[in-house]
């Protein structure tokens, strides 16, 4: 008789049954499938910085997350087991205590991620197997026109090259296991006080007033789309500061994989095909595309992401002014369109693309402060924070990453050009005169 085959899917930043590839082979290839979520205290400690890795706006969207896919793959019969604890602490014992043969996970390559993993294979039997597949990208490694190191330093190069040569691949479905599958689960879901925090009402003035998982993913897409069509009009509103809908608010979800890009891709497609195709369908998947870019500039350039001199290795007279950083996260500069956005995103965790160019840019190109503390702080602060896309766009705009033009934005004319009757800036800075 043959022995039957048991799985774990270790869940990391991919929170979601749909188009997960990792579940959907762990059902296919076991009997028996159980899977696991760590809350890792390292990610809710201070960095060097000074400032918490994970604040309070994105544990609060992490923990509905993990309650939303905890529910979801109960309907497939499989328990998420749930630790607030190191992942190399408690996933060998999940291992050894279940006598699992393969591990399924999404593949991660910046350090902290690799280091876990390694971490976690020393301490297991070589007969268990771990299984990696690449499920975050809209363009999978293995059909882009580039292998990785040459992966080209300017965007539109990779876009045209990528748009000429892709087809996406499909999504992944996952049908339910039988009810004998489910064991008893006595863990549970930390609270925001297990973390460190206390618990919060967002503010109403948020442009974010959504929860985490990937049920609430799914009716953003739905109504975005097909309820209120602003997919038609998306590029003419994606600069607005004020509101939920002027942008798509996709990011938070795909930074925490409660939703794939793939996913949202073929919808665009179905809209295309029923509604219209036009200018702002195609914009999203542009947006779509320069998410997978950072990605791969990621995993091309390794840890340089991280350094001072960038993927570019370039040398600025940095400074790191403790009085100049604070008037920044406080809303104190002389820039009152910088203090909007940035108090909007110490109360709320939010702030708009647009937004988020002018703040990193005065940081980094006005201040000349090391942009590596604006990126730490985003880390913190922001609900959407995601490695890539996070150190690429402050690269991109402190002139040590992707831009060739190497810019500086005129604060004022961007003020003046997206938000000319200061609505926005009296919105967050109700006790200065305007």
């Amino acid at each position: 008789m043959q022995k039957k085959q048991k799985g774990l899917v270790w869940f990391r930043n991919d929170l979601r049954v749909h188009d997960n590839e990792s579940l959907t082979n762990a059902i296919v290839e076991n009997d028996t499938v159980i899977a696991v979520y760590c809350f890792d205290p390292r990610h809710f400690e201070n960095t060097r910085f000074g400032f918490k890795k994970t604040e309070k706006f994105r544990a609060k969207f992490l923990i509905e997350s993990v309650t939303a896919l905890k529910q979801n793959l109960e309907k497939l019969n499989i328990p998420l087991l749930v630790y607030h604890q190191n992942p190399e602490d408690c996933i060998p014992e999940i291992i050894a205590q279940n006598g699992i043969n393969s591990v399924y996970f999404q593949e991660e390559w910046t350090s902290e991620e690799m280091e876990v993993l390694e971490n976690i294979k020393a301490k297991v039997p070589d007969s268990v197997s771990f299984k990696a597949t690449y499920n975050q990208f809209l363009f999978h490694p293995a059909t882009i026109p580039f292998d990785i190191p040459s992966i080209p330093n300017v965007f539109t190069q990779f876009r045209n090259q990528c748009e000429k040569s892709i087809t996406v691949r499909p999504e992944f479905t996952v049908k339910p296991l039988p009810k004998e599958n489910r064991i008893t689960n006595e863990t549970v879901i930390p609270t925001m006080e297990t973390l460190g925090f206390t618990d919060f009402e967002m503010d109403s003035r948020t442009a974010f007033p959504f929860r985490g998982g990937e049920n609430e993913a799914l009716k953003l897409l739905k109504n975005y789309f097909w309820e209120t069509k602003k997919l038609s009009v998306y590029k003419l509103t994606r600069n607005g500061l004020i509101g939920t809908d002027f942008s798509s608010k996709f990011s938070p979800w795909l930074a925490n994989g409660s939703i794939s890009a793939k996913t949202i891709y073929w919808e665009i497609v179905k809209y295309e095909q029923q509604v219209e195709k036009n200018d702002s369908t195609y914009w999203l998947i542009f947006e779509l595309i320069w998410r997978d870019y950072f990605k791969y500039v990621s995993m091309k350039n390794g840890n340089l992401i991280f350094k001072i001199g960038g993927i570019l290795d370039k040398k600025y007279d940095w400074k790191n002014s403790l009085s100049a950083i604070n008037n920044w996260i406080n809303g104190t500069t002389e820039e009152s369109f910088v203090n909007a956005n940035m108090i909007e995103l110490q109360q709320t965790g939010w702030m708009s693309n647009r937004g988020r160019q002018n703040v990193a840019s005065y940081f980094a190109k006005n201040l000349l402060l090391d942009w590596r503390i604006g990126a730490a702080y985003f880390e913190a602060m922001l609900i959407d924070y995601d490695v890539h896309s996070n150190y690429g766009n402050w690269m991109y705009v402190s002139g040590v990453g992707n831009d060739p033009r190497d810019r500086k934005f005129n604060i004022k004319l961007q003020a003046a050009n997206y938000d000319g009757q200061s609505k926005f800036q009296k919105l967050w800075l109700q006790q200065q005169l305007f």
